[in-house]
């Protein structure tokens, strides 16, 4: 069997959400496939660097199995639909594994043979490879296609000011026409699966539940040495010395940062918190506004707007902080949640989308009042005010966390998407 796994996203420089989901399942399915044949297909970056020494592979810091190989394909402007979907026809593979939603018009197609004589991509194949009898095809040749695609998420479908018209108009049409073509789709969460079956019709069987992880080997270091203050020149973390609350993620509009400002203004105004409000991340959708609204705060000088953080640093705001805030408007999954618990952090959140499944609602797993309405701004400052104000709760909290990051792992994730990848 012939695996071939998009990992145009996986090797990029400053890893965000899919990105980082991504290189952390093609990591962690090294073990799991390690005897297999497989392809990542990547694109041609200034960061990529493929180094070969014995016969061993290696892209960037990760060393890939033997039996791995990677593609560069140079395709500058519509990669997926053009570069990879060429490569499917030149090079076709029995399954094809896309975790980012986006699935080629070319891929491949179980119980299907050979395609017409007069079909395009015949000809095409037929033109470069001088071949005629080929096993694998266009999705027109029929039968289920051997394709799996992960779905993070329908957050445009529910906050669509939060993007522009035409992302909304490429993910809408992407990911239902990827929900058509797929043999199995990958849901990150149960909540996802169930808007995938209002709102696009997806059959509840074409779909499997798998959760994401968080990068506990990192947590791990982090929570067991002792709390440092960052030696770096770099002005970015001297608030950081201080007690502060910690949101870290895209700077934009669908995580709600403008009402975690208000919330903040609040905490200052009616209970003259000594805490700063630290925001880790690279701008997004809506940024200008955002910007506007803290040059404009009372409190603008305890907010500090670090921009897009290292691994380093996240790990090291994530344990220094008092209290993690992620009242997100919508999300298909929540990383940073199970980031922050797993290293003792405190964590208010919305209570909306994937958040309660995420954070163990239903395990009771969290305090009642971690989870807010992300439009009430006073919602959110009460809620952090009764955690910073008693420790007693804030460390039952933090325990609380502690139990619930022992369900995910991206280990346990890599395995369960090798089964459906093997089937």
């Amino acid at each position: 069997m012939k695996i071939g796994i998009d990992a145009s996203r996986a090797f990029i420089k400053n890893r965000t959400g899919i990105e980082e989901y991504s290189y952390q399942v093609i990591k962690n399915l090294r073990d799991k496939l390690k005897d297999r044949q497989v392809v990542l297909y990547v694109k041609k970056t200034y960061n990529l660097q493929l180094t070969t020494y014995n016969g061993v592979v290696k892209i960037n810091d990760l060393e890939l199995p033997k039996s791995w190989q990677i593609k560069v394909i140079k395709f500058p402007r519509f990669w997926t639909q053009l570069g990879l979907s060429l490569e499917m026809i030149l090079h076709p593979v029995d399954v094809l594994f896309v975790p980012a939603h986006t699935v080629p018009a070319v891929h491949p197609a179980r119980n299907a043979t050979r395609l017409f004589n007069n079909s395009f991509v015949w000809y095409i194949r037929k033109f470069f490879n001088n071949k005629e009898d080929w096993q694998y095809s266009h999705s027109v040749a029929g039968g289920p296609k051997n394709t799996i695609v992960v779905i993070h998420g329908l957050e445009y479908e529910f906050c669509p000011n939060a993007y522009s018209w035409w992302d909304r108009v490429y993910m809408r049409g992407t990911i239902k026409k990827s929900c058509q073509w797929a043999k199995t789709i990958i849901s990150v969460s149960n909540n996802t699966k169930l808007d995938l079956i209002k709102l696009y019709k997806v059959p509840d069987e074409k779909i499997r539940v798998i959760y994401e992880g968080y990068d506990s080997h990192q947590s791990s270091a982090i929570s067991h040495q002792e709390t440092k203050t960052s030696d770096k020149s770099d002005d970015r973390l001297l608030m950081t010395d201080d007690k502060f609350l910690l949101f870290v993620g895209r700077i934009e509009e669908r995580k709600n940062v403008g009402n975690i400002i208000k919330a903040f203004e609040i905490l200052k105004e009616e209970y003259n918190i000594l805490h700063k409000l630290v925001l880790a991340g690279k701008p997004g959708h809506g940024y200008e506004n955002i910007k506007y609204q803290i040059t404009n705060s009372k409190y603008k000088e305890s907010i500090a707007e670090l921009g897009f953080v290292s691994e380093e640093e996240k790990w090291e705001l994530l344990k220094k902080a008092d209290v993690f805030v992620f009242p997100t408007l919508y999300e298909g999954f929540g990383i940073p949640v199970l980031e922050a618990q797993s290293v003792g952090c405190a964590v208010v959140a919305s209570n909306n989308s994937s958040i309660p499944e995420i954070i163990a609602v239903e395990a009771r797993l969290i305090a009642p009042l971690q989870l807010v309405n992300p439009q009430d701004p006073q919602d959110i400052a009460q809620a952090l005010y009764k955690i910073i104000s008693d420790e007693t709760l804030k460390n039952a909290i933090i325990q609380k966390g502690l139990e619930n990051v022992k369900r995910f792992s991206w280990d346990k994730c890599a395995q369960e998407i090798a089964e459906v990848l093997l089937k």
